[in-house]
């Protein structure tokens, strides 16, 4: 369990009746799990080429930068991997995985992520981006998976938004679950990241007891295009051992999603999908 000082200050409530804290806060739930007893539901082990990249899909390929984050998200989809080192060292070596993406040219997109990829220094994260970018003419687009905005917004300074904008083009995906966590200083993150040019999705988990309401998911995609986020996917929750007292049914998921097109411009309705072990994308539920 890791929570940055920054996140605990939006707890109003220390129990479970608080969003927050039940993003963010172990609970014995997660070892008493009955619905779901996979670590690793998604076989990433299986498509791991070497340590720190995952192929799953034809035309991008995962890169794990770093193997621990801020703050641990309860119902992470990665238990069985991430938060088990001490350090931010990286999982791979920058020039070794360039070479390896340089060698697959139908691979388009590199997804970095962890772990925290803003976990490392701006230097270390400059790094990284630079050799994939000098050695693998073939990858497109540098897509970033990060929740620092949300648990760390304090992260995305100018330095940082400086180094992204060399590497362009650059997107990145971001993790608000709650209309919560849209706080003023997450906002003014996201505005520098989106002032250099980042353009910025978001991916929500549905989670029981955190969002699992019209009203809820309402606010929060709302709250995120005034922020210039594009809300991209609602996942159903990952089957995975640990997090089964987030889960919420699919046909509530359903539901959820027919209330929310009736309510909401189409720019702020994401789809509803779920992850699959062997499927060739996300499932659209």
């Amino acid at each position: 369990m890791a929570v940055t000082p920054y996140y605990a200050s939006l707890i109003r409530r220390p129990d479970d009746s608080d969003p927050i804290f039940r993003l963010c806060v172990a609970r014995a739930a997660e070892l008493e799990d009955t619905v779901f007893d996979e670590s690793d539901p998604f076989g990433e082990s299986a498509h791991e080429a070497f340590p720190g990249v995952i192929r799953r899909y034809r035309d991008r390929a995962l890169v794990l930068v770093a193997l621990d984050c801020a703050a641990y998200c309860r119902h992470c989809t990665r238990k069985h991997r991430v938060g088990r080192r001490s350090t931010t060292r990286p999982a791979a070596d920058p020039r070794r995985v360039a070479a390896w993406l340089a060698a697959r040219p139908e691979i388009r997109e590199a997804l970095i992520s962890g772990g925290e990829p803003l976990r490392l220094s701006t230097a270390r994260l400059d790094r990284w981006l630079g050799e994939i970018r000098r050695r693998a003419p073939n990858i497109e687009i540098l897509r970033i998976g990060t929740r620092a905005p949300v648990v760390l917004p304090q992260r995305v300074d100018r330095a940082l938004c400086a180094m992204l904008r060399r590497h362009h083009p650059v997107w990145m995906n971001l993790h608000f679950n709650h209309p919560a966590e849209l706080t003023a200083e997450a906002a003014e993150a996201c505005a520098r990241l989106a002032d250099a040019g980042v353009p910025l999705g978001n991916q929500t988990v549905l989670l029981r007891g955190v969002n699992d309401d019209a009203d809820t998911l309402e606010a929060l995609f709302r709250g995120l295009i005034r922020v210039r986020v594009r809300p991209y996917y609602l996942f159903q929750c990952d089957p995975v051992r640990g997090v089964g007292h987030f889960r919420v049914p699919p046909a509530r998921g359903r539901a959820l999603m027919r209330e929310l097109r009736r309510r909401l411009t189409g720019l702020a309705v994401p789809t509803y999908v779920r992850d699959a072990p062997d499927a060739e994308s996300k499932v659209p539920m």
